[in-house]
């Protein structure tokens, strides 16, 4: 193996278990360290003597039991690692913490090695990259840009393919805007999923550890690793590792109105924003314009009355003894906070309930969200001459999520007219990350991108990581209630998990039951041999869920066993026989999907 290893899991283990070392991966993150020459991504090295020492200790490869065997990852610079100092990039603040952050040991004890500690925009505020007393790192597709921040230096030492992946933070953004900008993939976790123990906070009500990574299905292998409540950690919430896998074939995606679209006059990132809602609705899925006037008044929140004073509280007595060691830019937002009241904290706290409340509704009609990642790129020299309104602007689609509690994944969707990444996040309520994960690998397969700033192709996707649960019950759905129709709220609403789409044995028959509108789909297993394969999904619920589910289901309609074409069984939807006299025979169609499709011309 050579310095051209691809450093994407997948890769990266096929290459162990085909006899290449730890050892020798350490020794190509160094050479890559100097062949990138950017001073401005790492802040501290790891001693590469100690990394050696650590890569024996882990003994043979065994990526069942340590999933992120040999793995190399790098840290922003908020987040403790033991034996490495920290400072928010503010070195004046800088100390030596004596045990990992929560969610570095939970990656160390899965095998992952960390290789160093990254810049930031100073105490994680900036979505630029560059409000740091160290050099910037440089954008790792065009180094005239900005790289995104808070978490640049996690962002480009992964596009830079010198790591696997890269722990950041996100508050406002700072782990989808660096993804957006460099051509990787940023998994903004729903808030609480990983432990901020050992994070130094910016809002800590609202801050998440987020994770950057080559390919999403990386991005999920290391969630699942760190994603683990945490007793020591007031705003830890449990968010199983859980509904990664396949995407539901239909999925009702709510996209801004486009009226209310805000590019800065980018005609560029525009069009390369309505070519990734082409490639969705080419997929199958349906866009739902949304109104975005009140996502964009949730935003603007951020950075008023209690979140800024939030950020000042944090760090309040090291900045009011040591205001002149700030980044000007920094110290400006920070010192604005000290004529703000407990009012001024109230109030905002009001705005946001009611928003919340008003866009509540608009959320839950939809599975999910599409954003662009960011509004436009700017240039280093664009944010010389405005350091806080493009700052601003870069936050257009990000700022409100945390604040609504939602979960997000920035993904490469192909390039610019111009040559520059193209990126658009996923966004869904709190608990949905394997929903907006699913799609979002859906779409990054799509691309047909290479990894980050490297010239590595992405590779073939896993087998879907949908871990089995001896806790839920399959259930068959043939009808209104597959993905993208009328009643598939109803499983949504149980928070039901799509499992796969599948076909029946070739034993059953399909027919549109008369009288009822909208018409209803009767499946009944034949008497002869005139059956058929009929196209249906799997979803999975609760027992709790699933006993609500079925206690709603009207006559003629009911629960039995039906057999699939892969031999498995499962409960399902049936229709009892009284039921068919005058019901059109649909079987032709192979589904209620192709029915209806048929009856709309």
């Amino acid at each position: 193996m050579t310095d051209a290893q691809a450093f994407d899991i997948a890769s990266l283990h096929a290459a162990y278990r085909a006899g290449w070392t730890a050892e020798a991966m350490i020794d190509v993150v160094f050479a890559r360290i100097t062949a990138v020459d950017d001073p401005g991504i790492f802040l501290h090295l790891a001693d590469k003597t100690s990394l050696l020492a650590q890569a024996d200790a882990l003994g043979a490869f065994d990526p069942i039991t340590r999933p992120l065997w040999g793995i190399p990852f790098a840290v922003k610079d908020n987040i403790d690692v033991a034996g490495m100092p920290t400072t928010a990039a503010c070195p004046d603040y800088a100390y030596m913490p004596d045990k990992d952050a929560t969610v570095v040991r939970l990656l160390k004890a899965a095998g992952a090695l960390v290789i160093g500690k990254t810049n930031l925009d100073q105490f994680a505020t900036g979505l630029v990259g560059v409000r740091t007393p160290f050099p910037a790192p440089r954008n790792a597709i065009d180094p005239r840009l900005v790289p995104g921040g808070s978490s640049s230096g996690s962002a480009v030492a992964t596009a830079q393919g010198i790591v696997s992946f890269a722990l950041g933070t996100d508050t406002a953004g700072s782990g989808r805007i660096p993804a957006g900008l460099n051509n990787i993939v940023g998994l903004k976790p729903s808030v609480g999923a990983l432990s901020t123990t050992g994070v130094i906070p910016a809002c800590r009500t609202l801050d998440c550890v987020s994770i950057f990574a080559l390919t999403v299905d990386d991005a999920w292998r290391v969630f699942s690793v760190a994603a683990k409540p945490d007793e020591s950690e007031a705003y830890s919430r449990s968010v199983g590792a859980e509904g990664y896998g396949t995407a539901p074939p239909v999925l009702t995606i709510g996209v801004p109105a486009k009226a209310d679209r805000q590019f800065f006059g980018d005609v560029v990132m525009e069009a390369s924003y309505d070519a990734a809602l082409s490639t969705l609705a080419g997929m199958g899925h349906k866009l739902v314009e949304l109104p975005f006037a009140d996502f964009y008044a949730t935003a603007n929140l951020l950075y008023e009355g209690a979140w800024v004073a939030e950020r000042y509280a944090a760090v309040r007595d090291f900045f009011d003894a040591h205001e002149a060691s700030f980044h000007p830019v920094t110290r400006k937002i920070y010192g604005g906070a000290k004529n703000l009241s407990a009012a001024d904290a109230f109030n905002g706290l009001y705005a946001l309930q009611a928003l919340k409340r008003k866009l509540a509704p608009v959320i839950a009609s939809v599975d999910l969200i599409c954003v662009p990642t960011a509004p436009t790129h700017y240039t280093v020299e664009d944010l010389e001459a405005e350091p806080i309104r493009e700052n601003s602007r870069l936050g257009t689609y990000t700022n409100s999520v945390n604040l609504l509690d939602m979960c997000g994944i920035a993904v490469p969707t192909g390039k610019r007219s111009d040559g520059l990444p193209a990126s658009v996040t996923l966004l869904a309520g709190f608990g949905k990350d394997g929903l907006t994960a699913s799609l979002a690998a859906d779409l990054h397969g799509a691309s047909g991108l290479t990894l980050g700033a490297t010239n590595w192709m992405l590779p073939e996707r896993a087998t879907p990581m949908m871990a089995a649960d001896e806790d839920l019950i399959d259930l068959v759905v043939v009808g209104a209630h597959l993905s993208g129709m009328p009643l598939n709220s109803q499983l949504r609403d149980l928070d039901a998990r799509f499992s796969r789409a599948a076909r029946t044995a070739e034993t059953y028959r399909l027919h549109a039951l008369a009288g009822t509108r909208p018409p209803k789909p009767g499946l009944i297993r034949s008497s002869g041999d005139d059956g058929a394969m009929i196209e249906v999904e799997v979803w999975q619920l609760t027992p709790d869920a699933f006993g609500r589910f079925v206690a709603a289901i009207p006559a003629p309609l009911g629960i039995g066993t039906i057999e699939l074409s892969d031999g498995t069984s499962a409960k399902g939807f049936l229709v009892e026989p009284v039921a068919l006299a005058g019901a059109e025979d649909i079987t032709v169609h192979r589904g209620w999907r192709a029915y209806m499709q048929s009856l709309a011309g």
